[in-house]
């Protein structure tokens, strides 16, 4: 009996090897790692006299060979990856703009707009420190852990300063005058402005302020009598005071918030505030004038003024919007339900301003609330 478990014992080995050398034949097709040669390196006693030698010794000569292949297959993978990066990098080289294209066009060439493609699965978010920077607030931790929590799927990039400075080098390296603009921002928050511009021109998906919770998945936030393929951006109301002296804090009667959107890459939206801020910052760099006093001042300059501004052009732009009757802020005063105006899809108050007790917002709890906002006023920490 011993013997016959001997022999069946043997031919299971034998059969397995058979295996898994068919296996990494058919896998690894290359000249290095040539089923003759992979033959060569298992001694022939192993193969002709399994018996004479104990289990134990062949498993391990089969488990070297077994790892060294491996090693060698993934080694082949690695030079794969860098020759695609690398050839990546050339095509983008290649694809250049004409030499006297002005700034928009520049921007449209490089990044196309196509309204009927997907929403990008990105969420993006930024802030001066690395999430494992002690600094790096509690509350924010816990919105940055949310959003990937409840985004299955998504892929999830917070950015610090250096990494914010990196990407935008990558991405606009053949539009200069925007890295330039970009290194011109006299202040974090500035920046931290223009980086979700420039990301979602370029990338889309979402961006949302650190200080942001999710209430609920990003595909909640489409109702379910619109299609996907008819949005190109989502935004929300920030604020549509109903008194006589809002100036004083906000720079327009009611102003679209930026602390959360949505968007397809290469939205004229995007495109038009992020030339915008390019020629603003230059001309203010020209004449020595990079300077800000307060919130009002950054709102007009890449906060949520200018950005109502853009939006309110596109909406007025039938070449581009398709909408013929004039649009105002009236249209959007005292919003209760989703609005679809042309591809831009505007959220009442209510979506991404949550329970904060004013301008006819609702609580956390309304089936459209979507996203807190804690309004910590990051701008004053930079």
């Amino acid at each position: 009996m011993s013997s016959v478990n001997g022999i069946r014992r043997i031919v299971i080995i034998a059969v397995s090897i058979i295996s898994i050398l068919f296996v990494l034949y058919k896998l690894v097709p290359s000249k290095e790692l040539d089923l003759q040669e992979v033959l060569k390196q298992i001694p022939n006693e192993s193969l002709l006299n399994l018996n004479n030698h104990k289990e134990e010794e062949f498993t391990s000569k089969l488990e070297a060979i077994t790892e060294k292949l491996l090693k060698q297959q993934n080694e082949k993978i690695s030079g794969l990856e860098k020759s695609r990066k690398d050839l990546e990098k050339k095509i983008q080289e290649l694809r250049r703009p004409p030499i006297d294209s002005t700034l928009r066009e520049k921007l449209a060439f490089l990044f196309p707009y196509d309204q009927a493609r997907k929403f990008p699965a990105y969420i993006w978010q930024s802030w001066k420190y690395g999430l494992n920077d002690e600094r790096f607030g509690e509350k924010f931790k816990e919105g940055e852990l949310q959003w990937a929590m409840k985004n299955p799927g998504f892929v999830h990039e917070l950015f610090n300063d250096d990494t914010s400075s990196a990407i935008i080098h990558h991405l606009y390296v053949l539009i200069p005058e925007i890295v330039e603009a970009y290194e011109a921002l006299p202040s974090i928050i500035l920046k931290m402005d223009f980086f979700r511009y420039l990301i979602l021109l370029a990338r889309g998906g979402i961006y949302a302020d650190v200080d942001t919770l999710p209430l609920q998945p990003v595909p909640n936030w489409i109702p379910e009598n619109v299609s996907p393929n008819e949005i190109g951006m989502i935004i929300g109301i920030e604020s549509d005071p109903d008194t006589s002296d809002w100036r004083k804090t906000y720079a327009r009667r009611l102003q679209f918030c930026q602390w959360v959107i949505q968007a397809k890459p290469g939205h004229p939206i995007l495109r038009e505030i992020v030339a915008k801020i390019t020629e603003l910052t230059l001309q203010k760099k020209k004449t020595g004038d990079l300077e800000f006093t307060d919130n009002l001042d950054i709102m007009k300059w890449t906060g949520a003024g200018i950005w109502t501004d853009v939006i309110f052009t596109y909406f007025n732009d039938y070449v581009q919007s398709g909408i013929y009757s004039k649009i105002t802020w009236k249209d959007f005063t005292k919003l209760e339900v989703p609005k679809l105006i042309s591809d831009v899809l505007v959220l009442p108050i209510t979506s991404f301003s949550p329970g904060i007790g004013t301008m006819g917002a609702k609580d956390e709890k309304h089936p459209l609330a979507f996203v807190k906002h804690y309004f910590e006023n990051i701008w004053k920490s930079n």
